[in-house]
């Protein structure tokens, strides 16, 4: 069976997406539109822009969605998903590319949960880290313990075996980062991005958003869409609204999904948008698994 997977912020690069627009004219259309929905040319950003502006959420979100979606929608007839999902905002993508969310609604909302978040992180000061190569049980216990001390750290992301992203204030990832390394993980990497994802500290950006979706038309998807919060394949509109919320305060179970299609018979994942870091978690959940990039 054929899954389409689509990434998350942290994929982006300056130039992404400059190819299909030059050479495709879907493509073109769908980025012109884009610019029209936002009032500002978030193509001139993403095709000629710098780093430094790429990186704002408020502009990361929504180019890595457009990347994903536009490069799903120009395989045409190639783009035949049995399942779909996508890594944190790649869920947004997801939903488009199953026929849930329209294009325009979908970007709307990515544009509405980036500008939440954005001042979510100006709110509360706080961050994310990479735990290598230690128990999940064992991260877990270490963030329990710091967060009881009065510092919020939760688990965020579950990438692949052996990988796991965590997240909250500054002083709690500082202190956990050493706990983790003290319990044996083999790194522990304090990421370059702007806030908690993932965590409680999202919770304001999270009221906000709730009702964004709630205002949003959803419709039945074409295919089950595997969903972070709890890796199950969704296909009811009121279900998988409620997830969507739900998904800015609750861990990414990506391991969990990528097991999940597997058991459910995908045997073949592209990878639409940018980069080719799902590539890397799913063969590291299965290494004899068919993962590849749009071709």
């Amino acid at each position: 069976m054929k899954a389409f997977v689509f990434p998350g912020q942290g994929a982006q690069f300056v130039g992404m997406g400059k190819d299909l627009y030059e050479n495709n004219p879907l493509a073109k259309e769908l980025f012109d539109k884009a610019n029209d929905i936002l009032g500002y040319r978030i193509t001139d950003i993403m095709f000629d822009g710098t780093d430094e502006e790429l990186k704002q959420t408020k502009v990361t979100q929504p180019a890595v969605f457009l990347h994903s979606v536009i490069s799903a929608l120009c395989l045409g007839d190639k783009f035949q998903p049995e399942m779909t999902a996508g890594h944190s905002l790649g869920e947004f993508s997801a939903l488009v590319a199953a026929g849930a969310l329209s294009f325009e609604d979908g970007l709307k909302l990515v544009y509405a949960r980036a500008m939440a978040m954005q001042k979510a992180c100006e709110a509360q000061p706080s961050t994310m880290a990479a735990i290598i190569n230690l128990p999940n049980e064992k991260v877990e216990e270490i963030c329990h313990l710091i967060s009881e001390g009065g510092n919020i750290v939760v688990a965020a992301n579950y990438n692949c075996p052996g990988q796991i992203v965590i997240s909250g204030s500054i002083e709690g990832i500082n202190k956990a980062c050493e706990l983790m390394k003290a319990a044996g993980a083999k790194r522990a990497l304090p990421l370059k991005v702007g806030g908690a994802f993932h965590s409680p500290l999202m919770q304001p950006a999270k009221e906000e958003l709730e009702a964004a979706i709630n205002s949003t038309n959803f419709n039945t998807p074409k295919c089950p869409v595997y969903q972070n919060v709890d890796a199950k394949p969704h296909t009811v509109p009121a279900e998988i609204k409620a997830n969507l919320v739900a998904q800015l305060t609750a861990p990414v179970r990506w391991t969990q999904i990528v097991e999940n299609m597997l058991a459910d018979g995908a045997d073949d994942f592209t990878e639409c948008g940018p980069g080719a870091v799902l590539q890397g978690l799913i063969h590291r959940v299965n290494k004899d698994v068919s993962a590849h990039g749009v071709d």
